[in-house]
């Protein structure tokens, strides 16, 4: 993993396009003091580094009927590369799950999964996880209330 060395104005650029990456060029300009062009090639280098992977839109799911928000541990039957890639392969094939990390412990994999009610998120369980030829097993916890639930990093001190 190669780290990169970010300028205070890198950085500037990177705290306010977490807080909102629908900003004009010119606003981000405006607000990190540069002019325009430097800014958008300062922003255009970020995005080739990789450190900005994309530009998303929030959306709220509880307005659009996906009230149900649950983490997800399974354990695979057989522990091996293969096993574990074809899971994390089909887990991109699911609308419903959010994230899916590879763990250490007792599970192996942690999915966050949405769902429009309890008895659809059920099924989701019952009839795609569990029906999945190398899972052995799956334990849900359902999320009761958000605290907290940011995309933002913490990003370094300014050199």
């Amino acid at each position: 993993m190669t780290e990169i060395t970010l300028s205070a104005t890198d950085i500037r650029i990177l705290q306010i396009l977490q807080k909102d990456a629908s900003i004009s060029n010119v606003q981000l300009a405006e607000m990190v003091g540069m002019s325009p062009s430097p800014c958008l090639r300062r922003v255009k280098q970020l995005e080739a580094s990789g450190v900005i992977q994309k530009h998303v839109a929030l959306l709220d799911r509880k307005k659009l009927g996906l009230g149900v928000l649950a983490t997800i541990q399974v354990r695979l039957q057989r522990h091996t590369e293969e096993g574990a890639e074809d899971f994390a392969k089909a887990m991109n094939d699911l609308p419903e799950i959010l994230s899916c990390w590879a763990m250490t412990g007792r599970q192996d994999f942690l999915l966050m999964a949405v769902a429009g009610d309890i008895e659809s998120f059920g099924d989701f369980v019952t009839h795609q996880l569990l029906s999945m030829p190398n899972v052995r097993d799956v334990q849900s916890s359902l999320v009761l209330k958000e605290y907290k639930n940011h995309t933002a990093i913490p990003l370094p001190k300014a050199p």
